[in-house]
């Protein structure tokens, strides 16, 4: 020990420097982490996603005259860090569901596609389609450039609260058919 502790103290420097790299690194790291579960060619290898994929590649979100493609990530994913790790989290469904053979097929998953799109389409109402307005935000709307039948349909929509899954269901992926009555349970 030193007068006034001098070597103590450059412990605890080291101690905290030590700290503060690893926790630069695990940032990093979990940032590469996130965006790498972001990309397209992530989501869509599992072989479930690929009957999803298909059907994306025939809509104006993946092929446009601008050349603008939404990805998965950006229509399933929110901007914001809290609602991303609460997504990522509960994301795990989708691996489970995957790995347990319950959608790892085209029929297999074809029997689960209402529920699954109706438990997306009720999380797209509840945050007011939160992630379809990161593109489409009403105030950037130019209804005069608009065919008339959506000019007047996205007119009455704001002024009624619609959001966007409210008429937009089917846009990126088929729009299942309910089930019938019976089928219910």
């Amino acid at each position: 020990m030193r007068v006034f502790g001098v070597t103590i103290i450059w412990k605890w420097v080291f101690i905290a420097g030590g700290l503060f790299a690893a926790g630069i690194v695990f940032a990093g790291i979990f940032n590469t982490g996130l965006a790498y579960t972001n990309e397209m060619e992530f989501c869509t290898s599992c072989h479930s996603m690929k009957v999803n994929l298909e059907e994306y590649k025939e809509t104006p979100h993946y092929k446009s005259a601008s050349g603008v493609r939404a990805t998965c990530s950006d229509c399933h994913v929110p901007k914001a860090f809290v609602p991303k790790m609460v997504a990522k989290v509960l994301a795990y469904k989708d691996v489970l569901h995957e790995i347990l053979g319950t959608i790892d097929t085209k029929e297999k998953y074809e029997a689960h596609r209402w529920d699954m799109a109706s438990r997306v389409w009720a999380k797209m109402k509840a945050t007011d389609s939160r992630e379809c307005r990161s593109c489409h935000n009403w105030d950037a709307m130019d209804l005069s450039e608009q065919e008339r039948v959506a000019r007047k349909r996205h007119g009455r929509a704001q002024d009624d609260g619609d959001t966007c899954i409210d008429c937009h269901k089917g846009i990126a992926h088929e729009e299942p058919d309910e089930p019938e009555e019976e089928d219910k349970g």
